[in-house]
């Protein structure tokens, strides 16, 4: 009898530890535990172990499956995330890339329009420099093919001479008396650059000029000027008019030539000696 009770107690443990081990392994595996009942020993104690382990089981069941829920809630989450800053970073280097492309086509067209610009420049720096070169080449043409020394006017007579005395000059003449109607035009004897145009009392209306030698000549009695201090004048460039101011008898242009701008001297031998006879 006692041999028959320690078989079954022995018999009631090993149906409990397989029991265990059989909850053990479907913890595992994650599926549901099948109770397996012994094949001896007291019901009540298997059966309340069997409900405990199935308790266990579950509650660990769904600790792990929440577990699972929140890391995939977490990699989703992460991967939302990754996914968003990749797009941004996206975004981020395309709008770098369209205002890089932006910068460079205006440096492009900046750079285009300023080499237009130089170009333009240098064509009319070539333009004004070949127009500057003309208008010399014309003015030397102008100034070979014009002649050296001419009459100071024309229509003329002579009325008075230099050194001529008499009753109508304080002193003896200084210089050529051309007659001739009032606005009949003065011209320069010779090249020069007009040093005086102004009222000289007795004079009247008075140009002088100054030529390349030093020599000054006068002209005298103008109604009129058209040059003016400072003017640049060639051989027969108009200076003047005929005209009756200062002291005067009649319309006429009193000459004189002035070597170095000092002493008056006869005025006709120096137009004969630069080949013009008055």
């Amino acid at each position: 009898m006692a041999k028959h009770r320690l078989t079954s107690r022995r018999s009631s443990v090993r149906g409990v530890q397989l029991v265990g081990l059989t909850a053990a392994l479907a913890a595992a595996a994650g599926t549901s535990a099948v109770a397996i009942s012994p094949s001896a020993g007291p019901a009540n104690a298997t059966t309340s172990a069997t409900a405990s382990q199935l308790d266990a089981m579950t509650a660990a069941r769904i600790e792990r499956r929440d577990l699972a829920s929140r890391d995939m809630a977490r990699f989703d989450l992460s991967l939302e995330s990754t996914r968003k800053a990749q797009a941004d970073a996206a975004a981020v280097a395309k709008a770098r890339a369209a205002k890089l492309s932006a910068n460079a086509n205006l440096t492009q067209r900046r750079a285009l329009a300023l080499a237009a610009a130089k170009a333009q420049a240098a064509l009319k720096a070539k333009a004004v420099a070949a127009a500057a070169a003309k208008a010399k080449a014309e003015a030397i043409a102008k100034a070979k093919a014009a002649p050296k020394v001419v009459l100071p006017t024309t229509g003329y007579h002579l009325t008075a001479g230099f050194g001529q005395a008499g009753g109508r000059w304080a002193n003896n003449h200084t210089g050529l008396d051309f007659a001739a109607p009032i606005g009949t035009p003065i011209d320069s004897v010779m090249a020069g650059e007009v040093i005086q145009a102004d009222y000289e009392g007795a004079y009247g209306r008075q140009v002088k000029v100054r030529h390349a030698d030093g020599t000054v000549t006068s002209y005298s009695h103008m109604s009129a000027f058209t040059v003016s201090v400072g003017d640049t004048v060639q051989a027969g460039d108009q200076v003047g008019a005929i005209g009756v101011t200062g002291n005067t008898t009649g319309p006429h242009v009193h000459f004189e030539v002035l070597p170095g701008g000092g002493d008056p001297i006869d005025p006709k031998p120096w137009l004969r000696e630069h080949g013009v006879n008055p």
